[in-house]
């Protein structure tokens, strides 16, 4: 097989499952570790895909969203990385603490596994979250009220002037992309303002983002990336480019495979 065909094949293959690795490349088309890294790195070169690790992920449509009914609560699948994430981010929280979660997965898995002994006030803006921390004998749920979008998340005026009156100790956030030059980005203007809200009422800013997300841009940016006090992420992310995130004086935490 030439090599630009093989090329295409592993452009195919991103495409029908998601990612890839090198180990993927070695034993699909026979050849070596270096020469399966050295694919990946030409490929990335030309646009056609991002390298992480131990392998390589699609380059993202930004413009793609998910259904508009649809709900954290609705996608069945927990992604390890975004499980081990959210792990990590609980080891964060101390007793006593006010959090904010946003209404994403990362911080839905963190509202299922807060552990019992640890007595905390949430805030969020997501009935799904406050939904899933109602009966909780050692949580207290603020909900910020206002219009609500059909995903059960409000972001208007109301839910802004609210959090403008709280202060927090912690808010765990996450959007659609986060680079160091664009910063963190989502695909709709709605929630920008919402989301500085957030950021401004709170003492600690601590960013969740798998390596889904990690170095790309998505439409709109909502804020620099050095807003960020900390940034957890997963073990794909080459070094590299969280290196740059600390130049930028974000501590990096990243959760370990295992």
């Amino acid at each position: 097989m030439y090599i630009e065909e093989r090329h295409q094949a592993i452009l195919e293959w991103l495409k029908q499952n998601g990612s890839i690795s090198t180990l993927d490349i070695q034993e699909k088309f026979a050849v070596s570790y270096e020469s399966a890294k050295r694919d990946l790195r030409i490929l990335e070169e030309k646009g056609l895909l991002k390298r992480t690790h131990g392998g390589a992920l699609p380059m993202r449509q930004v413009a793609a969203s998910r259904p508009a009914h649809s709900t954290i609560k609705d996608y069945g699948e927990v992604k390890k990385n975004y499980f081990l994430i959210a792990e990590k981010a609980i080891k964060m929280i101390e007793n006593n603490d006010v959090i904010f979660l946003f209404p994403v997965t990362v911080c839905y898995f963190m509202a299922q596994n807060l552990p019992d002994k640890l007595k905390v006030r949430v805030v969020t803006n997501s009935i799904i979250i406050a939904e899933e921390l109602r009966d909780r004998e050692n949580v207290s749920v603020i909900l910020l009220g206002g219009e609500m979008d059909k995903k059960g998340n409000c972001y208007d005026a109301i839910a802004i002037d609210t959090i403008k009156k709280l202060r927090v100790d912690k808010c765990f956030i996450s959007s659609a992309a986060i680079s160091p030059d664009f910063g963190l980005s989502i695909q709709k203007t709605s929630a920008i303002s919402f989301f500085n809200a957030v950021m401004d009422s709170s003492k600690r800013k601590i960013g969740l983002f798998p390596k889904e997300k990690i170095g790309f841009d998505s439409i709109v940016s909502i804020s620099p990336a050095e807003r960020l006090d900390m940034l957890i992420t997963d073990w794909d992310v080459l070094d590299e480019e969280l290196n740059l995130f600390r130049e930028k004086g974000i501590e990096v935490i990243v959760v370990d495979k295992e």
